[in-house]
């Protein structure tokens, strides 16, 4: 704590004061903030194309009971097969035709769907962003598309992860 006094002749003197009492402020990022364990969605299609799954599950998760209404919950994955459902397609498509041509184009053929892959992905990411903002920040939720391990095999797998978003205390005073 500084103080200036009132003298005239100290007037550029700025003098320590010690405290009586010893007060611990701890910052609010090292405070512990409980956020349970994301929700994981996994695919469930029969079709998998560089580990993106032509489908997702559309059966509302229990933990999520309170936090999101089921119809939104559905609407938003509704969305999402849409997009894989007018996507995907084209991708199988086009990596037969590069399976086929892949020994003639020394893997060259395979391009194509690997392009037309990450641009599925990037739509994914880009509706579940506009989700983010439009509702599932406002309830304390973020959804994102996540690269995981496979649990039954050393592969990669794309999965919707519902992560819970840690509560600020805004009405704490400072």
């Amino acid at each position: 704590m500084s103080v200036l006094l009132p003298n005239m002749a100290d007037f550029d003197t700025i003098y320590e004061l010690e405290d009586e009492e010893d007060e611990h402020v701890v910052s609010e990022e090292h405070l512990p903030r409980y956020c349970p364990e994301p929700v994981i969605m996994r695919g469930a299609g029969h079709i998998t194309v560089f580990g993106l799954s032509n489908r997702f599950d559309t059966e509302f998760p229990s933990i999520l009971t309170g936090k999101v209404a089921p119809e939104e919950f559905k609407t938003s994955i509704s969305r999402v097969n849409a997009c894989l459902k007018k996507n995907l397609p084209v991708n199988v498509k086009w990596l037969l035709c590069g399976c086929l041509c892949c020994c003639c184009t020394v893997g060259c053929s395979l391009w194509p769907v690997i392009c037309l892959n990450k641009r599925t992905r990037r739509s994914i990411h880009k509706l579940l962003e506009w989700e983010n903002n439009r509702l599932y920040h406002k309830l304390g939720l973020h959804w994102k598309l996540s690269k995981r391990k496979c649990e039954s095999s050393n592969m990669m797998e794309y999965v919707i992860l519902i992560e819970f978003l840690p509560k600020y205390p805004i009405f704490r005073p400072d």
